[in-house]
């Protein structure tokens, strides 16, 4: 598949890439695509949940009332579940929720991504390009220009530009990353992928391992 260079001015530059069939150009597979969503999704997760125990909570542990002749259950410390203020019983309980996946399930996935928005016509190349200040303006002015103003977007650049980072950090629809972070949901989560020439090469060199 060829796709025409634009500049950040919306002018196509006559120039054309072609994109490799072994990124853009196979039939997705859905299941990889699936974990390694949940694998990220997972990962975004701290795991720092906790509840206090029958023997974590600061309760006295006198007998509530005699064993007998009360009419009532039999009961001993306060710091049971069944009382008020009592522990939680079962409560969650710090841990990760670290899921693994091989490496070429990794990558089979974020190819099967880029094939999908491939076949849906969802990508456009641009050149390589930077800004002089961070400025949300001229950013959403790149995005107006390539009529990507109104879509959830992801522009993918090849390597570290703080100025292009802090110009998109305000727009709701819009997100920066390079190439070396792309990752599976990032992808499908956009509506369109803008992807600079420097950023294609490297995605291209690194999913064809």
């Amino acid at each position: 598949m060829e796709l025409s260079v634009y500049t950040i001015e919306g002018k196509d530059t006559g120039r054309k890439v072609t994109l490799d069939e072994r990124v853009f150009g196979i039939q997705p597979h859905t299941q990889s695509v699936y974990l390694d969503i949940k694998r990220y999704l997972a990962h975004q997760r701290q795991g720092t949940h906790k509840t206090k125990e029958r023997a974590e909570v600061a309760r006295t542990t006198k007998k509530h009332h005699r064993q007998k002749g009360t009419g009532g259950a039999r009961h001993g410390s306060l710091k049971s579940p069944i009382h008020r203020g009592g522990g939680t019983v079962f409560g969650p309980r710090p841990h990760d929720y670290v899921v693994r996946l091989n490496i070429k399930t990794i990558r089979l996935a974020r190819r099967s991504a880029l094939s999908a928005k491939a076949a849906e016509n969802a990508i456009t190349v641009v050149e390589d390009f930077t800004l002089e200040k961070p400025k949300t303006k001229d950013f959403l002015n790149i995005l107006k220009n390539l009529q990507l103003a109104d879509k959830k977007s992801l522009v993918i650049i090849g390597d570290k530009d703080n100025n292009v980072y802090l110009s998109s950090r305000n727009l709701e629809q819009s997100k920066v990353v390079i190439a070396s972070e792309l990752n599976t949901y990032q992808i499908m989560n956009a509506q369109n992928l803008l992807i600079s020439e420097s950023a294609l090469g490297k995605i291209q060199d690194t999913l064809t391992k």
